[in-house]
């Protein structure tokens, strides 16, 4: 089923979560054994990142440095099919710009139509470590209003190839990202608005947004995209703190705020297991508060861990 039917189907905010595919090198067994922690609690969909090349540069035993492209969680495609078809739950891998060409694109786009696999997250993704803007890949997309425009494209059966006949649609329901913070990279929230409103007009048919703290900063995001003219659903990402330094670590990483409340922690956490209970106590306030105002879904950023989320989830549904 479609993410978008699911919600528009439900008269209750609905429970979603992400995970990471294994490491290179990793059996699958942890990514099972997180979703079976979670299982009983009747997920309705669940995300599957994707990691593009990254440029990593090792030292040779004669002192020469050796530039290498590696892609350190490789298998997203795979990851995807095995959980869907495992467990009958609706999954949407992320399809990025970054690190992909557009041919690339459809080869992904046409394995998981076969895979009986119609839901994606349509990401621009973020650009190399060595690189200080992002830059597309040679024939790649530089935004992902265009990569939504491809996808919208394999709705109507329009491929790369126009001398291509007889050709069967895609159908892909598709979520795109929104910052309740704005993206970094943005000047400021208005102009963000704009780009992601361009991307709803290509098609887009929900958002999910980046982690946040705070949920008046949400409940202000979507009254924002109410009065730009944005009206599908709008999806609010929680992420729960799992190790203290994330206190510090996260606002860097991802440009966001935290409430002065949450922000005055690390000097009350002696440790890692200590942060663990703070975090899981305030996403299930943040997650309490949230259903009351009825969000759509409730979608978990879990990292790789799922007991505090199992735990919140507990708590809140």
């Amino acid at each position: 089923m479609n993410v978008i039917d699911i919600i528009n189907n439900s008269d209750k905010t609905v429970f979603s979560f992400e995970l990471l595919p294994p490491l290179k090198g990793s059996d699958a067994g942890k990514i099972y054994r997180t979703v079976e922690s979670l299982i009983d609690f009747d997920p309705k969909y669940i995300n599957i990142t994707t990691h593009r090349d990254e440029t990593v540069f090792i030292e040779a035993p004669d002192g020469t440095i050796e530039k290498r492209t590696v892609r350190k969680r490789p298998g997203t495609v795979a990851i995807a099919a095995a959980i869907q078809h495992k467990y009958d739950i609706p999954v949407v891998p992320h399809i990025l710009c970054g690190g992909f060409s557009k041919s690339e694109t459809e080869h992904v786009l046409i394995d998981l139509n076969f895979m009986e696999i119609n839901n994606i997250l349509a990401l621009r993704g973020d650009g190399l470590k060595t690189d200080h803007v992002f830059r597309p890949n040679s024939d790649g997309h530089a935004h992902a209003t265009e990569l939504v425009e491809q996808i919208i494209n394999l709705r109507a059966g329009k491929y790369l190839e126009p001398d291509l006949k007889n050709t069967a649609p895609l159908d892909f329901c598709i979520g795109v990202a929104g910052y309740p913070e704005k993206h970094f990279e943005a000047p400021n929230i208005e102009t963000d608005l704009d780009y992601l409103k361009q991307k709803i007009a290509a098609g887009a048919d929900y958002i999910v947004t980046q982690m946040f703290f705070d949920n008046q900063v949400y409940y202000d995001f979507v009254d924002k995209c109410r009065a730009a003219e944005i009206n599908v659903p709008i999806i609010p990402g929680i992420k729960p703190i799992n190790l203290k330094n994330q206190l510090t670590v996260l606002p860097k990483l991802f440009n966001i705020n935290l409430p002065q409340e949450l922000a005055a922690e690390p000097d009350k956490c002696k440790d890692n297991d200590a942060a663990k209970v703070v975090g899981t106590q305030w996403a299930i306030q943040q997650s309490k508060d949230l259903v009351t105002h009825n969000v759509p879904s409730l979608h978990i950023y879990t990292y790789g861990v799922s007991d505090n989320t199992r735990k919140i989830v507990k708590a809140v549904f």
